[in-house]
């Protein structure tokens, strides 16, 4: 096991001289009542970044440990292999028939949960353009053993891996796609593509937010990773569901109490018009950036111990109901 981090986590001198001098949650749109697209802060390209010179700051010292040079070197090939030529003959399926094959491709290459939302220009980020109506969204499972060893190298190892299964997973989707001649674009992380990722799994019926600032799904917790493929070819979209975990979330300080940076907060606050979790950004990033992606909080989460997600949905949504 880890040894337990210490709090409060003060980041080293040579992190902090790569920070600017606006703050991330402003970034972000903490306390902004106004809905408004999300601007770029990480995962982006650097130049483009108000906090640009700390991300290239954290990508340096990925390479400082060979495991993780050597994985993220893998998954640019991947990124980088060719993809299907869109076909000049354009197939007309129905949108129960498209969705049908697409839940079956992508569970075939891998995916552990697949949904699909329309996309909401609200998702985009500002600077980028999306002229795909529709998003799969694809959840990879990560190794709750290994995700349980943050902030330790095992941990980010198992990230990195993960990341790559998603390129793995969402290729073969978007392959069959452009084959019927609809257009599609395969993505995955860490780098962010053109929208945020979360509120679409949100509405592509992955779970729900918790107060970790991810998602918590019913049979993973927050335990995965997510993908996308982006297409116009017709669709049906999957409905949000409730499992619960709002409920849990409230009275749960689990996550909080484990946090060395102490970035997560007990109440929920208003970011760019909309009252939700959120997570201190100039809090967690520094620690974040010091143990390779840390991933502390989603590993500690009740949710996320294999199994137990659907004990704790049914007993809350009993609880509710009675």
């Amino acid at each position: 096991m880890p040894q337990k981090p210490q709090r409060p986590f003060i980041p080293s001198k040579e992190q902090m001289k790569h920070w600017p001098d606006t703050s991330g949650n402003t970034v972000n749109g903490l306390n902004e009542s106004t809905p408004r697209n999300p601007t770029p802060i990480m995962w982006h390209d650097s130049d483009m970044l108000v906090h640009g010179d700390v991300q290239d700051w954290f990508w340096a010292q990925g390479k400082k440990e060979p495991s993780l040079y050597v994985l993220r070197q893998k998954r640019q090939r991947i990124i980088d292999e060719p993809v299907a030529p869109l076909s000049k003959n354009q197939v007309t399926t129905s949108p129960e028939e498209a969705t049908a094959r697409v839940h079956e491709i992508a569970a075939h290459s891998g995916a552990n949960i697949v949904g699909i939302a329309k996309v909401d220009p609200l998702w985009v980020f500002e600077g980028y353009e999306c002229d795909f109506p529709f998003v799969v969204i694809l959840g990879i499972a990560m190794d709750h053993d290994k995700l349980s060893t943050a902030p330790e190298v095992i941990s980010a190892i198992e990230v990195v891996d993960k990341y790559t299964q998603g390129w793995v997973v969402s290729r073969p989707v978007a392959n069959w796609i452009q084959s019927l001649g609809w257009r599609a674009s395969a993505h995955a992380g860490p780098e962010a593509g053109p929208i945020t990722m979360i509120p679409a799994a949100l509405k592509a019926g992955f779970g729900e937010l918790g107060k970790h600032g991810s998602i918590i799904n019913r049979d993973y917790g927050s335990s995965f990773r997510l993908a996308a493929v982006f297409t116009d070819l017709p669709l049906i979209e999957s409905s949000p569901v409730d499992i619960a975990a709002q409920d849990f979330c409230a009275n749960c300080k689990i996550c909080v109490n484990a946090c060395p940076p102490e970035a997560i907060q007990h109440e929920t606050q208003t970011v760019r018009g909309a009252d939700k979790w959120y997570v201190n950004f100039d809090r967690c990033f520094p620690y974040f950036a010091e143990t390779y992606g840390c991933g502390i909080c989603i590993a500690v989460c009740p949710w996320s111990k294999p199994g137990r997600g659907p004990i704790l949905s049914d007993k809350l949504l009993r609880k509710r109901s009675t």
